[in-house]
């Protein structure tokens, strides 16, 4: 959620912030200022001064750009690919007691989340459901980055223990078996193969290196069978990764205020309203939310350690980015690995040169803030119920864990009086957009 600076930080910190907007190492010329944006019609309208330095914060927060190029996934841009990943994803079938699915805990009623403070699938997870809406506008995934693309990313709660808990040879074994989800397959990356009836039932490896009985059936297995398995087993990763990527959304009352102030012929916009506008100056302004929360998501995508107490108690003990970069720079579905379409591409570049720092231990990823009134609980551990909550957190730093030694230097209590957070609060629920492809927004069953 909302990360605050002092104002001594500020001038380092939006460089940086700029620098990094499109990606965590792309860079994009940043957008020449209209000649006249109307900011004497919101001062009138309004009674809110915005400056044209922070009017120029808040249009790089509505200029939402294209999609970068996935080229680790040749399928990304397929539709049949993404009606197939679209199946998968609302499948119970694939996990291990076919009763939970990627939808389980990312349901398009509740914004791709599931409204609860740790996801809950086969078992309880230790962390918040983030959104799937938009993350295909993210450099890494989850809250501690260990995936660097929506495929290899939606491969792993599958058989996660405590998510889906499935394993990828009775997963290939239920496409086999199915006839539509089989022709939908074949139709995109050519014949299932066959598989021996004297192959055990379930069999996959741990991403964790620890032996247990489906490991040690995978390893029994010969190479060729592994490799046979992994070949499917990724592909419907890929049309999973071909699914995400329609999940965009757009269209917010901040999104139509900011291209009515840029028309040069302001007119108040009835969802975003004196509150609102407040907010938003307060957030691209004074508060300095920006700093961590700058560009077209609202986050710089980057990994820090905001000091948020545990909920139960005591230091903390979730390693964050630490552990996350050991596991990325390990996994075989990484952007450098053999399953990529472009292993040598920009991606895998940047994989390749991760530095595993001490640093980054209890960090995790900044957050979108589009569509944040709808994906309560918020933070890592779902600690806060509530937007308010959240930004009473930052005005007063409150039990706050001192762990990160820059921690100190970036963040400093807001004082933020109750209808200044009120007004945050009504920023960041104009924030909500609209689905850009409604026929992806849910699940293709009837």
């Amino acid at each position: 959620m909302i990360a605050v600076a002092t104002r001594s930080c500020h001038r380092m910190m939006i460089g940086l912030s700029l620098f990094m907007l499109w990606g965590c190492g792309d860079t994009k010329p940043i957008a020449s200022v209209p000649p006249a944006p109307d900011l004497a019609g919101v001062r009138s309208h309004h009674g809110v001064e915005l400056t044209p330095e922070t009017w120029g914060r808040i249009r790089q927060m509505a200029e939402v750009p294209p999609l970068r190029e996935n080229t680790t996934n040749r399928m990304a841009e397929n539709i049949d690919a993404a009606r197939l990943g679209q199946h998968l994803f609302f499948e119970p079938r694939l996990s291990f007691d076919g009763n939970v699915s990627c939808a389980t805990c990312h349901d398009p009623a509740l914004a791709f989340t599931d409204g609860l403070r740790v996801a809950q699938g086969i078992g309880e997870n230790a962390r918040n459901t983030p959104t799937v809406l938009n993350a295909a506008h993210h450099r890494w995934l989850t809250w501690d980055g260990r995936s660097d693309s929506l495929w290899a990313q939606a491969l792993e709660p599958m058989e996660n223990d405590l998510e889906m808990a499935g394993d990828r040879l009775s997963i290939v074994r239920t496409v086999i078996n199915d006839p539509e989800l089989s022709r939908a397959y074949e139709a995109l990356f050519g014949p299932l193969p066959e598989l021996s009836a004297t192959l055990p039932e379930r069999a996959r490896p741990r991403r964790d290196g620890r032996k247990d009985a489906l490991t040690k059936a995978w390893f029994g297995l010969d190479e060729t069978t592994r490799s046979t398995v992994d070949d499917v087993f990724v592909n419907l990763g890929k049309a999973l990764g071909a699914y995400q990527r329609r999940l965009l959304s757009g269209d917010a009352p901040f999104d139509r205020f900011v291209a009515s102030v840029d028309a040069g012929r302001y007119e108040p916009q009835f969802e975003f309203n004196d509150d609102a506008v407040r907010g938003l100056g307060l957030f691209a302004g004074e508060a300095g939310c920006w700093a961590c929360h700058a560009g077209p998501m609202l986050t710089t995508g980057e990994f820090h350690n905001i000091g948020i107490p545990p909920v139960a108690g005591g230091m903390p003990t979730d390693s964050g980015r630490y552990e996350a970069v050991q596991l990325l720079k390990a996994d075989p579905f990484n952007a450098a690995g053999v399953h990529s379409d472009d292993t040598g591409g920009s991606n895998a570049r940047l994989v390749r040169g991760l530095i595993d720092s001490p640093e980054n231990w209890g960090r995790f990823r900044t957050p979108s803030l589009r569509e944040v009134a709808r994906t309560a609980p918020y933070m890592h551990e779902g600690r806060f119920q509530t937007l308010e909550e959240v930004l009473r957190f930052y005005s007063t730093l409150e039990g706050a864990v001192q762990l990160d030694h820059h921690q100190e230097e970036v963040l400093v209590p807001l004082g933020l009086s109750d209808s200044e957070i009120a007004d945050l609060s009504a920023f960041l629920r104009g924030l909500n957009g609209t689905p850009l492809e409604p026929e992806f927004a849910a699940s293709p069953f009837k």
